[in-house]
């Protein structure tokens, strides 16, 4: 029963357009703002540096405070079923950003909320999460594209689970695969939602941040 309210309310919480209400806040449709997005990449269009890096925390947050409410359920170290009830909560909060309900399920594109589930689910999740963390601001510095590097850490997240689990005796692959499912079926969800973004990268008309 525990389960089942967090799984609906992170997705209620998931679903929250937090770009959409900041732009709103400033008399801006941040849907008729160049790409349309609802995330943090486009609110610093249409509002700045300042008000993404709001958008994007509060984006994360959606993410990090169900999984942190799940985790503290959950004994340590968590059974197989335990985790897949945790990574529910997860994923719920991921498709309520992507098809929240407050705005006929047309949303945004899962990185923020993504990188906060990842956040809050110490230690496996976390250690990836901050090394691809690391890898979005190396390919970001290095190419300008948001986009890009979002795609390469996506990719980055389970190939950096699969090396700690190599590397570290303790996280036994027998009682971890639950978190190597969800961290290949995440990315892969959130590069779909990149598909325009892909074919703008090979057409070479992706917008670049600002230096």
């Amino acid at each position: 029963m525990k389960f089942a309210i967090l799984i609906i309310g992170a997705y209620l919480l998931g679903s929250i357009p937090f770009g959409l209400l900041i732009a709103a806040a400033h008399g801006k449709d941040l849907r008729s703002i160049g790409s349309g997005n609802i995330g943090a990449t486009n609110l610093s269009r249409a509002l700045g540096k300042k008000w993404a890096y709001l958008c994007f925390f509060l984006d994360a947050a959606k993410g990090l405070a169900p999984m942190l409410a799940a985790t503290y359920i959950i004994s340590s170290p968590p059974s197989i079923a335990q985790l897949f009830l945790a990574l529910s909560v997860g994923c719920a909060a991921i498709l309520g950003h992507i098809f929240p309900i407050y705005i006929k399920f047309r949303g945004g594109k899962g990185i923020a909320t993504s990188f906060g589930v990842a956040l809050g689910l110490w230690p496996y999740y976390t250690i990836c999460a901050a090394a691809a963390f690391l890898i979005w601001v190396v390919v970001v510095l290095l190419w300008r594209y948001i986009s890009l590097g979002s795609i390469v850490a996506s990719v980055a997240f389970p190939l950096t689970l699969v090396l700690m689990i190599v590397l570290i005796q303790s996280w036994n692959f027998a009682n971890l695969w639950p978190l190597l499912i969800a961290a290949v079926v995440i990315p892969i969800m959130v590069i779909v939602r990149h598909r325009g973004n892909i074919k703008r990268l090979i057409a070479g008309t992706e917008s670049k941040i600002l230096t």
